[in-house]
C-alpha cells in the first residue's frame, strides 16, 4: 500500500479566505517569480463573451505573498479534483507546482495556478485606465466585476496583503464608480 504525501497548495486570491477544502496547516508564504494581477478575462462569472471582465491570475515577474495550505495525503486527490473544477473551467490558468518560501526561510513545493499566456482569455498587463474601464463595464453570472475587484482588494488589504498596483486599480474603479472623488484618496 502506498501512502500519498501531503500537498501544499498556494493561494493568492479568493482561495486565501475561501479555500473550499480542509487542510491541516495554513502558513504565509512568498512565491518568487510571479505576481498577482488582474490579467485574466472572465467571460462567464464576472463578464460575458461580449463584455468580458477581469479576474486575478499569477503573471510572470516579481513576487507574490499569499497563503500555503497543507493538505493531508489521504485528501490530496480530492483537493486536486476540487481545485481543477474551481480554477480550470473556462479560464486561462495552468496548474503547476512551484517553490514557495515560508517566513523561516524553508522552501516547499506548492500546487498553484498561473496565467496561461497563450490562452485567448489572457489579458496580460493592461494600462490602469483600460483595466478599470473593463472592470466598470462588466457583469457576469456571479455579479458585477467591480464588486469582485473591490471585495478582493479590500479582503487582501484587511489581511495584510496590500499591493500598491492593485490598490491603484481599486482607487481608479472607485473614482469611476463615484465612491470617491478624483484625487481625494481613500
Amino acid at each position: 500500500m502506498t501512502t500519498q504525501r501531503d500537498l501544499w497548495v498556494f493561494g493568492y486570491g479568493s482561495l486565501m479566505w475561501r479555500p473550499g477544502f480542509e487542510c491541516d496547516e495554513v502558513r504565509p508564504a512568498v512565491l518568487d517569480g510571479w505576481h498577482r494581477d488582474f490579467c485574466i478575462y472572465s467571460r462567464h462569472w464576472r463578464g460575458t463573451p461580449e463584455r468580458p471582465g477581469l479576474v486575478l491570475g499569477l503573471d510572470a515577474g516579481g513576487s507574490c505573498r499569499g497563503l500555503a495550505f497543507r493538505v493531508p495525503g489521504a485528501r490530496v486527490q480530492e483537493v486536486i479534483d476540487y481545485l481543477g473544477e474551481r480554477e480550470l473551467i473556462g479560464y486561462a490558468y495552468v496548474a503547476c507546482t512551484l517553490g514557495v518560501r515560508f517566513d523561516d526561510g524553508r522552501v516547499v513545493d506548492a500546487y498553484t495556478f498561473v496565467a496561461d499566456t497563450v490562452h485567448r482569455h489572457y489579458a496580460g498587463s493592461l494600462p490602469l485606465e483600460r483595466a478599470a474601464a473593463i472592470i466598470m463595464d462588466a457583469e457576469g453570472r456571479a455579479g458585477l466585476n467591480r464588486d469582485y475587484l473591490i471585495n478582493t482588494i479590500r479582503h487582501l488589504e484587511k489581511d495584510g496583503f496590500a499591493e500598491p498596483g492593485l490598490h491603484a486599480l481599486l482607487v481608479e474603479v472607485e473614482r469611476q464608480t463615484g465612491i470617491i472623488e478624483a484625487g481625494s484618496g481613500i
